[in-house]
């Protein structure tokens, strides 16, 4: 046996993915099981994140002040749990109410995404599709008059993610809240205009989710909101969420306020109606971080038992691009740091990509007295969530920052993925066979394309050359997976290390087929 395969043996310990188990309780007020998501335990990285909290705070508060909120609450999710919460001001100015995280403001568009679950749901249990036209499941959509005649029907997917060819209308849908099905149908019978052909670009409408709420209450047979209560709501445990504002208790009902002539005016609510399904929900921090939690463990893949109300793969596709939206080419964080910063509209939600490489999901809510907004990033399995009540406040930014700020002084890497059980058995086989490759023309572990793409010889050179620079083999890192059939892992040295890079082919069992041995400096 060679010194690195002997230093693997002794040296090499697999991490494990640790998670317990998810446990189900039983609400009282809805009588049925309730989900719990599963809680990914590390004593140290949680101590990292609660010690960064003060800061976190002081971030909301001063955001808060500079922009005149009246109120403002805000919520911190990590590993599947609400972990830091906190209000600021008040949520009824005239009756000095405090804000707090059991307040029930209204989230305007953060409603979309819990819309687009709801036609998932439906979806997984063959009640729809969703490239059908939308006319299947909404008749007075049939006689649509289209700009051009070679345009396609609008299906099901262009309204979960914009790209119906409806003009962007949030002035104008954030005062059709109120209507009645009737108004809706009436809008849709009469003809609407146009500002593009379907599928072909992103323009946020209101009145695409409006219309996915007709369609959930058509094929559910019952109102979206009963559906969205019933099948997603009440299984997550959010038995504090509603649609009418008359059903919240007082002293726990935010009020809506617009800044004027240096003071709060208050808006006047509007009550539940047919375009509910685009921004229409009220909701606390507390309950809300259920959604989080629930959207947070659908990461990574795995093979537990399913235990939400929507399947994980499900909720995973909600966070997938699907329309473009924007480039920004020097995205600028709140603290200062500059990226390259893409974003795409998915189902009911946003996803964005950095130059550093971090996912972002989101979406964002504004109505006359509100703004609201959530973040999360799945492979850091973190979250936040703020509220304000101030017309169209602009929770994005201070999200932004409280991320970054997370990330940045906490320390956090993304979350590991699992090594699958091929990917650690090459990786045993390789350490075994550097630097001399010894028998390796003979080895059944590579694909055919291996040598003939390099020659034995020249990959022989090239190991014994990198080997002689670092001198006595130190340790054999753990193995980095990128997904499950390509990884990288260090041999570290006392003068260098060696990066080892592999990936392996789509046969059964896998082989190698690439490797790449590069130079790292100590």
């Amino acid at each position: 046996m060679n010194r690195i395969a002997l230093l693997l043996l002794t040296l090499l310990s697999a991490r494990a993915f640790a998670q317990t188990a998810a446990t189900k309780s039983i609400d009282a007020s809805s009588q049925q099981k309730t989900y719990q998501p599963p809680v990914f335990t590390d004593a140290d990285r949680l101590a990292r994140i609660a010690a960064v909290f003060p800061a976190l705070d002081k971030l909301y508060q001063d955001y808060a002040a500079k922009n005149h909120y009246p109120g403002l609450t805000y919520g911190i999710v990590v590993d599947g749990k609400l972990v830091h919460s906190g209000g600021i001001g008040y949520t009824d100015v005239a009756r000095k109410t405090l804000a707090t995280p059991k307040s029930v403001f209204r989230i305007a568009s953060m409603t979309k995404s819990i819309t687009a679950l709801a036609i998932l749901k439906l979806r997984d249990e063959g009640k729809l599709r969703l490239d059908d036209p939308v006319a299947k499941y909404i008749p007075e959509a049939s006689k649509l008059m289209y700009l051009t005649a070679d345009a396609p029907a609008i299906t099901v997917r262009n309204l979960m993610a914009h790209s119906a060819g409806f003009p962007e209308d949030n002035p104008w849908g954030d005062r059709q809240l109120a209507d009645t099905d009737a108004d809706l149908l009436a809008l849709l019978k009469g003809g609407v205009s146009f500002s593009n052909v379907p599928n072909v670009a992103y323009e946020y409408s209101n009145l695409g989710f409006a219309m996915l709420g007709r369609i959930i209450t058509n094929v559910s047979g019952k109102p979206y909101q009963h559906y969205i209560t019933e099948a997603i709501l009440k299984p997550l445990g959010m038995t504090h969420t509603e649609w009418e504002y008359t059903r919240v208790p007082a002293d726990q009902l935010a009020h809506g306020y617009r800044w004027l002539n240096e003071q709060w005016v208050e808006e006047p609510l509007l009550h539940d109606g047919s375009y509910g399904a685009m921004g229409g929900l009220m909701t606390s921090i507390d309950d809300f971080s259920r959604y989080v939690a629930f959207h947070l463990a659908a990461w990574p893949p795995r093979n537990d038992a399913e235990t939400g109300p929507v399947k994980r793969s499900s909720v995973r596709e909600m966070h997938m691009p699907q329309t473009f939206r924007d480039l920004n080419p020097a995205f600028r964080f709140p603290g200062g740091r500059v990226t390259p910063m893409v974003t795409h509209y998915a189902y009911g939600l946003t996803w964005s990509r950095d130059g550093d490489g971090r996912d972002y999901i989101a979406h964002s809510g504004g109505l006359p007295g509100f703004g609201s907004q959530w973040r999360i990033m799945p492979e850091y399995g973190i979250g936040v969530i703020a509220y304000g009540n101030l017309t169209y406040a602009n929770l994005g930014t201070i999200n932004w920052a409280v991320l970054d700020t997370l990330v940045a002084t906490a320390g956090l890497k993304p979350r590991r993925l699992p090594v699958s059980p091929i990917l650690s058995q090459r990786k045993a086989e390789l350490v075994s066979l550097l630097p001399d490759w010894n028998n390796a023309e003979k080895s059944p572990i590579f694909a055919e394309n291996f040598f003939p793409d390099q020659s034995l010889e020249n990959r022989r050179k090239k190991a014994q050359a990198l080997f002689a620079k670092m001198g006595r083999i130190v340790r054999i890192g753990d193995l980095i997976p990128e997904n499950q059939l390509r990884g990288h892992f260090l041999i570290e040295g006392e003068k260098a290390n060696i990066d080892v890079f592999f990936t392996l082919t789509p046969e059964n069992p896998a082989l190698i087929q690439q490797l790449d041995l590069t130079e790292r400096e100590k």
